[in-house]
């Protein structure tokens, strides 16, 4: 995937409880995944800090829109937990924006490929 070396700022992913939809097309048209926690699920009842680190598992070739996939938490001491999450990338053509690593790639890439 494209997607995989795109980086804003060094963000691959951004977690969160809900989103706007405009913020979650913003993100996927910047190749940034969007992925949500599960109701009941969120930053408090994880008792996130900012130290840790995320792996996001199930992510392959394979994306399907609305997939469940997984967020490994690494915390600083260590310990690690894994929390289930909705990819909220909800549509086939944001698939295809994401894997060229955002609108921009996708649509120059069209451009080349037809001219």
């Amino acid at each position: 995937w494209a997607a995989k070396g795109t980086r804003l700022l060094g963000v691959r992913a951004v977690v969160c409880e809900s989103f706007e939809r405009i913020h979650r097309s913003n993100l996927i048209g910047m190749g940034v995944l969007p992925l949500q926690f599960h109701d009941g699920t969120s930053v408090g009842s994880l008792n996130l800090d900012g130290s840790e680190t995320y792996d996001v598992l199930g992510l392959g070739d394979d994306l399907k829109a609305q997939q469940e996939l997984t967020v490994r938490i690494i915390r600083a001491d260590g310990a690690s937990e894994e929390v289930p999450v909705r990819c909220r990338i909800d549509t086939d053509i944001e698939i295809e924006y994401y894997r060229h690593g955002g609108i921009l790639a996708y649509v120059l890439r069209q451009l080349v490929a037809n001219g």
